[in-house]
């Protein structure tokens, strides 16, 4: 590998917004101005389509209290984007790169984003163009291959569990049938995360329902009137991606005239009619009177003022991370391992190949799943509580009234 050079540097934020995705702006944002091979640092806004407009921002003169406030809070500070640059639109963001002698690229994404760098970064090797292209990770997914879990989950979980605490309180207070529609088209982590708040043996969610686990709707029924029948009460939390026996997603099955994005996918989190479908379906097949629904949507990903400090924590470094390897090697993917758990919880950072993430997408492992294909297991709780960093605990009095 050749020196580092002196050159500048673009940043860019991509795909869907998340609580602590500024905070790994600002660690690029720190460790670049500790070294003098960045001669400039560009913000691209909105993304890809930032560059090739030539519309960014010079990042490098921020100040501290900006810096603080910025990593603190949701939503992508420099603007995000859907586009899914193809060859042709990657060249156009390398001549800019030319223009302006950037050589070093930094990407904060999922693995679309990942595919992003890696595809610019081989167009640089091709005309021996000292590019350094590296992918900082970014979902609340948490789909990304290699990398133990991604900045951006803990948040999201934590504000998933936190919801359907107070929801399972609600439901106890005024019993019924209660389903609530989360976040994860292809994976099931984030919804599993609604049963990290559990402290009573009766606490809900009491069915957990996730796209690796295909579910008809009578067996859906079926859980939930057992559950009822049980305890007077039920607690549903469901993936918005969760899918029929024969592994089409209700959701598309549903949907007359279906809106996709740029990547093709169906639109997903924008409606509350898989809710509506579900709870219509309760009410009819089991005449329980209170069947309410939610649909929880982008208030799981950009909620002011609640982000897991572990968290906020990797996803600054991981930004910090990000440049220290760029400095050494020609691109990447920053990527966590876990080595230690429960109070021991502790990561170590490494880089990985872009073409180990790039359009990759991780499921829910099967060990996380119960049997029945309608709950999560306490191997999960193990893995995911920690990313939290800790859920506060609640009370409830009437369960207990013996006069």
């Amino acid at each position: 590998m050749s020196q580092a050079p002196r050159a500048s540097a673009v940043v860019g934020q991509s795909g869907g917004p998340t609580g602590v995705i500024n905070a790994s702006l600002v660690g690029i944002i720190e460790e670049a101005c500790q070294h003098a091979e960045f001669e400039h640092l560009y913000g691209a806004v909105h993304a890809v389509e930032g560059i090739v407009n030539e519309q960014f921002v010079d990042l490098a003169r921020l100040s501290r209290e900006t810096l603080e406030s910025l990593a603190t809070s949701p939503s992508a500070a420099l603007g995000s984007s859907r586009d899914k640059p193809d060859r042709a639109y990657c060249e156009n963001i390398f001549q800019i790169f030319q223009k302006r002698n950037v050589r070093y690229f930094f990407y904060i994404g999922g693995n679309d984003s990942a595919n992003t760098a890696h595809i610019i970064n081989e167009m640089a090797a091709e005309v021996d163009y000292d590019l350094r292209a590296f992918h900082v990770p970014k979902t609340i997914d948490n789909d990304l291959e290699v990398t133990d879990h991604c900045p951006g989950y803990g948040t999201a979980a934590l504000f998933v569990a936190n919801a359907v605490v107070g929801d399972d309180l609600d439901n106890r207070s005024l019993p019924g049938i209660k389903i609530d529609v989360i976040m994860g088209r292809d994976a099931g982590f984030l919804t599993a995360a609604a049963a990290l708040g559990r402290q009573r043996v009766d606490d809900g969610p009491h069915l957990i329902y996730v796209p690796e686990r295909p579910v008809t709707i009578d067996k859906f029924v079926s859980d939930v009137d057992s559950v009822y029948r049980k305890l007077g009460r039920c607690v549903v939390a469901v993936s918005e991606g969760i899918k029929d026996g024969d592994g089409v997603t209700w959701a598309k099955r549903l949907a007359e005239d279906t809106e996709v994005d740029a990547h093709g996918n169906v639109q997903l989190s924008g409606t509350g009619a898989l809710a509506d479908f579900l709870a219509r379906q309760v009410r009819e097949k089991l005449g329980v009177k209170r069947v309410r629904a939610d649909t929880f949507g982008y208030l799981q990903r950009s909620f002011a003022g609640l982000q897991s400090p572990t968290d906020a924590a990797e996803a600054r470094a991981c930004g910090r991370r990000a440049v220290t390897y760029a400095l050494e090697y020609s691109s990447g993917s920053v990527a966590m391992k876990r080595i230690g758990e429960g109070r021991e919880y502790a990561v170590d950072y490494f880089r990985t190949d872009l073409s180990r993430v790039a359009e990759k997408t991780k499921s829910l492992p099967d060990e996380f799943i119960n049997d029945q294909g309608n709950n999560v297991t306490e191997a999960f709780m193990a893995y995911a509580l920690p990313l939290t960093g800790g859920l506060a605990k609640t009370a409830y009095l009437s369960g207990n009234a013996r006069v």
